[in-house]
């Protein structure tokens, strides 16, 4: 049965007050995660004219740029707390509806304890910042409500079914990776339309104002970049450039999936036990069951198609398996003893994962001191490796549109990035910029690129400051001549 109103606020809350302690560590740091360091800084160099793909480039869609220039127009250091916000209230609203989904699957007694799950298992699994699923999961969950959705007309249902996969379009703008989980909500919509008519005509016109509903935003953008004479950039940056990409070591794939099984495994068995258990419904209980059961195995394939795996690549399989988790979570031999026990656990561990990475990757304190070391004078920045950040916190302008210092030293990104690795670092070099940054050499990178700027820093840089960030010294060179 649906939430009292009084017991909707208590639910929103508690998810409130869950998620404000669960990420409460990362407020105002701007250099909680890599990739939303780059984001950001994508975000803060469009206010100035830079266009994603031609002036930046990166193979995230533009709409998870569009995102993040909204809080970056407010500048470094304000645009941080605006997109952890952002990012708060994106986690919250999920879990709201994580829980909504519960009570529509009949486990509403688990339906409190799954959404606060969510939100404790995103520190578990690096999406306790701004990263992109943290956003998209929201539009996805609230995709699904509708797909669900009691519907009385043939026009109620096309209404339902074409919002869910707007969502899903606008959603395929923040990370591509959405698109499977959007093809098996197309193809239960088409599925739950062609039990009610049986016409295959309703069926065709209907499958082809979903298809061009869930594209939509993405021929806007190809359209745009098409229309302004970018379109070989859009569509290698976009789709061609990921199938160059080489695959990481065996050993570095394994520790990745392994700790993604280790870490989601908890939940996901504990969603599989509840839908096998479970008393089989009528209805729509019954309906949305079997739903999330599919979308979980959807969702846990998604996953594995898209290799390196890292920890962020399994956050929306939280989303299902939260919702069905909720049945054991709110059972009678679970939610006294075992569920409190099971989210305690979560939330220590997600306080020991936050702590861990600021250790090893430094915190604001140091971030704010590497920053003066930069400092906001003439000339510009190359950040060989290190924060991307500190083109946002510095103010300083870059020498090549490929700012992400992975792109140009890692071996992975060796013929993926539309440009000779080495070639554009000594390009770049050879423009002179006034200060460079490095990080101590670290796994993956290319031996022929550190030399290529060790070398170039022996020559032409003097040795300005070498200060700490978590366990590394980062160096910072200045121009001698």
């Amino acid at each position: 049965m649906p939430v009292s109103r009084n017991q909707g606020r208590q639910r929103l809350a508690i998810l409130v007050l869950v998620a404000v302690a669960a990420r409460g560590l990362t407020f105002g740091n701007p250099i909680v995660q890599v990739d939303e360091e780059f984001y950001f800084t994508v975000g803060r160099a469009m206010w100035s004219g830079a266009l994603p793909f031609v002036d930046v480039w990166d193979r995230k869609p533009i709409g998870l740029f569009l995102l993040y220039a909204v809080p970056a127009g407010f500048g470094f250091p304000a645009g941080i707390w605006v997109y952890q916000a952002l990012a708060l209230a994106a986690v919250v609203a999920t879990g709201w509806l994580i829980a909504r989904l519960a009570e529509k699957s009949g486990y509403a007694a688990g339906a409190t304890a799954a959404g606060i799950a969510y939100i404790l298992w995103l520190d578990l699994l690096g999406g306790h910042g701004g990263q992109s699923p943290v956003f998209y999961n929201l539009l996805t969950i609230a995709a699904v409500l509708l797909i669900l959705r009691s519907a009385a007309t043939r026009a109620a249902r096309w209404r339902a079914g074409v919002g869910a996969m707007a969502l899903v379009g606008i959603g395929l703008q923040i990370k591509y990776s959405l698109v499977f989980e959007g093809i098996f909500f197309g193809l239960w919509l088409l599925a739950a339309e062609w039990r009610e008519t049986r016409k295959m005509s309703a069926l065709l016109r209907y499958g082809a104002l979903l298809v061009a509903v869930s594209m939509l935003p993405t021929a806007l953008a190809a359209a745009f970049y098409a229309a302004i004479g970018h379109w070989d950039e859009f569509l290698y940056a976009n789709f061609l450039s990921i199938l160059h990409r080489n695959p990481d070591g065996l050993l570095e794939l394994a520790s990745n999936f392994g700790r993604i099984v280790l870490i989601t495994s908890p939940l996901v068995a504990s969603a599989i036990v509840a839908l096998v258990r479970s008393v089989p419904l009528a209805g729509e209980p019954g309906r949305a069951r079997r739903f999330v059961g599919i979308w979980l195995a959807v969702a846990i394939v998604s996953v594995l198609i898209f290799r390196p795996w890292f920890d962020h690549y399994a956050l929306p399989i939280l989303l299902p398996a939260c919702a069905a988790a909720a049945g054991m979570l709110g059972s009678d031999g679970w939610r006294q003893r075992f569920t409190p026990a099971l989210l305690a656990i979560a939330a220590i561990g997600g306080q020991i994962v936050l702590l861990t990475p600021s250790a090893g990757r430094g915190d604001a304190t140091q971030f704010a001191a590497l920053t003066r070391a930069v400092g906001q004078g003439p000339g510009c920045l190359y950040v060989y490796s290190g924060s991307t950040m500190l083109y946002a916190s510095t103010q300083r302008c870059s020498l090549s549109r490929y700012i992400m210092p992975s792109h140009l030293s890692r071996t992975r990104e060796a013929g993926a990035t539309g440009v000779d690795q080495d070639q554009e670092i000594r390009r770049i070099l050879a423009a002179g910029p006034a200060v460079v940054v490095i990080r101590p050499p670290y796994r993956g990178e290319r031996p022929a690129a550190h030399r290529l700027v060790t070398q170039a820093m022996a020559r032409d840089y003097r040795l300005a400051a070498q200060l700490p960030m978590g366990s590394e010294l980062v160096s910072v060179y200045r121009r001698s001549r």
